[in-house]
């Protein structure tokens, strides 16, 4: 049985569809949650859909900031961070010979530098009462590669290796830090690929579907959960049998 009663869990990027899901699932499973995004909307309609979710606005580019953000968030929470899923990430497509420094900077900067500090500052908070999990959402072209993503791929491998090498170093102190690593889900970004290469998309999917936003909110349900506690710096695929570890 996955309760997660009394877990107190931060969610970033929960404003998305993928964020959104993650915060249904952890909410019907009664953990006690931060949800923070950069659409004030969607938070607040987080926040009037479910009575154990508490919303803070902040936009992780913002890395001088995280430090007190994770401090606001841990007192939202009751001063205690017992899971932090990092799901806020950004792409900036285009081949490599025409992607600009800033087009590269600004992914790797998003999603593993600021990914890495939100990691770091909750650790700390959690080397305190020697427990904690730290959830990173990845992507499976951070281990197959993807036209047009070098910057995107780079970010989410680079995770994968931060995540493995946290581990090692706080899994003594009983802190658990591992990845899930989405193929392609329907979203409102997947929404908008054209249909013949949505099929050709779909056609490299051994189960021959996309998946669904709950199928990695399960996953992150999973990690967050005592069910998972002796697994550490792992990653979990979640993509269909799109790519086979």
């Amino acid at each position: 049985m996955n309760d997660l009663r009394n877990k107190k869990i931060i969610v970033t990027g929960a404003s998305g569809g993928i964020g959104n899901s993650i915060i249904k699932k952890l909410s019907e499973n009664n953990a006690e949650i931060l949800a923070s995004g950069t659409k004030v909307e969607k938070l607040e309609e987080l926040k009037s859909q479910f009575n154990n979710v508490k919303t803070l606005k902040f936009d992780i580019s913002q890395s001088d900031q995280i430090e007190e953000f994770i401090e606001n968030a841990s007192e939202e929470l009751g001063g205690n961070i017992d899971c932090l899923v990092n799901n806020a990430g950004v792409t900036e497509d285009n081949l490599a010979i025409r992607m600009s420094l800033n087009e590269w900077k600004k992914v790797i900067d998003i999603n593993l530098t600021s990914t890495f500090l939100l990691s770091k500052f909750a650790i700390k908070k959690m080397l305190k009462k020697k427990n904690g999990k730290i959830i990173n959402i990845t992507s499976v072209v951070g281990h197959t590669g993807n036209l047009g993503q070098s910057n995107y791929s780079a970010s989410k491998a680079g995770l994968v290796a931060m995540s493995k090498t946290l581990a090692i170093e706080y899994a003594k102190k009983n802190i658990n830090i591992n990845c899930i690593s989405p193929g392609f889900i329907k979203t409102a970004m997947t929404d908008k690929i054209d249909e013949k290469f949505k099929e050709i998309i779909i056609s490299k999917i051994p189960s021959a579907r996309l998946g669904e936003p709950e199928d990695i909110a399960n996953a992150v349900l999973f990690l967050a959960s005592n069910q998972s506690n002796y697994i550490n710096g792992g990653t979990l695929h979640v993509n269909g049998g799109m790519y086979m570890a």
